[in-house]
């Protein structure tokens, strides 16, 4: 069996090779909770002025966590008039410290959507408004009380089982296969759901965690047994075909002489935890997390070597050797034969010069669109849909094809919804009317909701809000080479779209004045009140959900546009929305909900007062 020097190098080398996967590994378990919670430690720090202060925003309403389970207590046994008003009570607290400083100035809690969901968990309104809708529709209290003890049990219920509950088996998967291959797809993440074992492995955890939590009740049982399960998510990783009660049992035998040994290894990473705790959990998540989980990887590979080669009973469930090991060329030459079939039949890219040449490959537009295009599209959409294959058949990555349990194939037609295709000049500037239009109406339709009244946003007077329109063809066309990488283009959406509405409204302000179109001061997190991560997340869902989806569907129906009708409907939308931007030059859109935002704000929710200052702005209420 290796040596603890050895499997520590091992994992060292695996962190370092795969660092960008793994971290993301690791800090996506820290949010759920499934393990490395305190390593967000140094997230809760903030700095005002020259001191640092320690405080999370998930604390600053912990002080009326008792006056929350009152304000839902009082509703569920009917006094609802009193319930909401401890609830009223704490969602003003809050804001008030929103606003006064309390809490960081980005992590505003006084507007927006994400605000008032936070605010609204926070002072338990979401669930008093619950209550009393079943009682405005004659629902007894007793009925009232039970109907939300049963939601609220199977909603976490649900949650964990399903999602925070299995997490623990898809990153174990992860690190085995990253200490055997150089390649791991982020698709790594569902292959539970494509071998349609989900559910089984769920099942799996839960018994654990039950059997774990009745042997806690013991002295010593809780100590024991979490060693004895200590490899059931890596046998559940390896093979999650396997029943609750084999993989237990099986674990349990490997572990049979180990625990002591297993203590010790743990014992090992002690300086790391004490580096850990200095730093706030920085160096845990940036590498020590990583780092233990890559070590009992190696460890788990080590007996699971040593129970083969025993003829450990249950030995052969553990049955993926390639998981362990890269299959041989031929092996993968036989699985992947019609693979390598489809790679040798090559359609030539069409060819372009000069200037056309630039467009097409850096940026994906071409004048017009034409049939050779269109064909060089589907073949890049077939090779990007073979590309992990071709991986696996090389050996870089995990063969899936070779796995135990086939996994299920997804029947995606290349010519539907091909992302990897050029778009036409009139194409893009229709699509670019369509966005302005979108982010006009969801504007708008914002304002209905929140204010109960129309407001025709924008500088503009015409239906449509440029910025939507350009930071949808920025993305498109800016981030082209990021197609085929969905993650770096979820994170380039963002900073693109942040960066085109930081630097609009900032020029806004300084060519008009000092005015603002639109102001998230109060936001959570908002930077200087022109962009905020509510705003932020909107642009890189919206900007994904264009590349991937809209815009290839749009280009689809307005492929069938003849070409001079694109052309004459983009010369007539060019030249209204010319006459618009002349015109708002002189007469921009101003008034209520648009440039006197805050004040229309403070309106609405009845506030009588309203003064702003240089450090914020600050409120009293009626």
């Amino acid at each position: 069996m290796v040596t603890r020097k050895d499997m520590k190098k091992k994992a060292k080398a695996v962190v370092r090779s795969h660092y960008g996967l793994l971290l993301a590994v690791c800090l996506v378990a820290a949010f759920l909770g499934t393990e490395f919670v305190n390593s967000l430690d140094f997230l809760k720090q903030y700095r005002t002025g020259t001191e640092q202060t320690e405080q999370t925003v998930t604390t600053v309403a912990g002080g009326h966590r008792e006056s929350v389970w009152t304000a839902v207590g009082s509703a569920l046994m009917g006094n609802l008039e009193e319930g909401q008003q401890i609830s009223q009570d704490i969602s003003q607290q809050l804001e008030e410290k929103s606003d006064e400083g309390e809490m960081l100035v980005a992590f505003g809690r006084s507007r927006g959507v994400l605000a008032s969901i936070l605010n609204g968990i926070d002072s338990g309104s979401l669930l008093i408004h619950g209550i009393t809708a079943a009682r405005n529709m004659g629902v007894s209290r007793d009925m009232i009380l039970a109907l939300f003890i049963a939601a609220a049990m199977v909603l976490f219920t649900g949650v964990w089982f399903l999602f925070t509950n299995i997490y623990k088996v898809i990153s174990r998967r992860i690190f085995l296969e990253s200490r055997t291959y150089e390649k791991v797809p982020f698709q790594r993440f569902l292959f539970l759901l494509r071998v349609k074992k989900w559910l089984r492995c769920s099942v799996t955890m839960f018994m654990t965690w039950l059997f774990q939590l009745l042997w806690s009740a013991t002295v010593i049982g809780g100590v024991i047994k979490r060693y004895s399960y200590y490899m059931v998510p890596y046998l559940a990783a390896e093979n999650p075909d396997a029943g609750w009660r084999e993989t237990i049992t099986l674990s349990r035998r490997m572990m049979k002489g180990h625990k002591w040994e297993c203590f010790v290894y743990e014992l090992s990473f002690l300086l790391w935890d004490i580096l850990g705790i200095f730093t706030l959990g920085a160096s845990n998540l940036f590498f020590a997390n990583a780092y233990k989980t890559a070590f009992f990887s190696e460890y788990y590979a080590a007996l699971r070597e040593k129970a083969r080669e025993d003829g450990m009973e249950g030995a052969q469930l553990m049955n993926d050797v390639w998981l362990f090991q890269k299959a041989g060329e031929q092996t993968l030459r036989e699985a992947y034969t019609d693979l390598a079939e489809l790679q040798a039949a090559k359609i030539q890219p069409p060819v372009y010069h000069g200037f056309r040449k630039m467009l097409a490959e850096v940026f994906g537009i071409t004048v017009v669109s034409r049939k050779e295009e269109e064909a060089y599209e589907e073949a890049q959409m077939l090779r990007q849909r073979l590309a992990s294959e071709r991986e696996q058949m090389e050996g870089t990555s995990y063969p899936t094809r070779l796995f135990t349990i086939p996994e299920e194939k997804k029947n995606v037609r290349a010519g539907q919804i091909n992302y990897l295709r050029y778009y036409s000049i009139p194409s893009l500037i229709l699509m670019y009317f369509i966005f302005a239009g979108i982010g006009w109406l969801w504007e708008v339709s914002l304002h209905l909701i929140t204010d109960g009244e129309f407001v025709n946003r924008g500088v503009l007077h015409g239906p449509w809000l440029p910025i939507y329109g350009t930071g949808g063809l920025l993305i498109l066309i800016l981030l082209n080479k990021l197609r085929r990488h969905p993650a770096a283009e979820f994170f380039a959406a963002v900073v693109l779209c942040g960066c085109v509405e930081y630097f609009t409204a900032f020029y806004l302000e300084m060519t008009h004045g000092g005015k603002k179109w639109w102001d998230y001061s109060g936001y959570f997190l908002n930077l200087h009140g022109r962009i905020c991560a509510e705003g932020l997340l909107v642009f890189g869902v919206g900007g994904m959900a264009i590349v991937y989806f809209a815009a290839p569907l749009l280009d689809n129906a307005l492929r069938r546009l003849k070409y001079r009708y694109a052309v004459i409907l983009c010369a007539a939308l060019l030249a209204v929305f010319a006459v618009d931007q002349v015109y708002s030059g002189k007469h921009p859109n101003e008034g209520k909900g648009i440039t006197d935002y805050k004040e229309a704000y403070l309106e609405t929710l009845d506030w009588d007062t309203a003064a702003a200052d240089n450090e914020g702005t600050q409120r009293r209420s009626l």
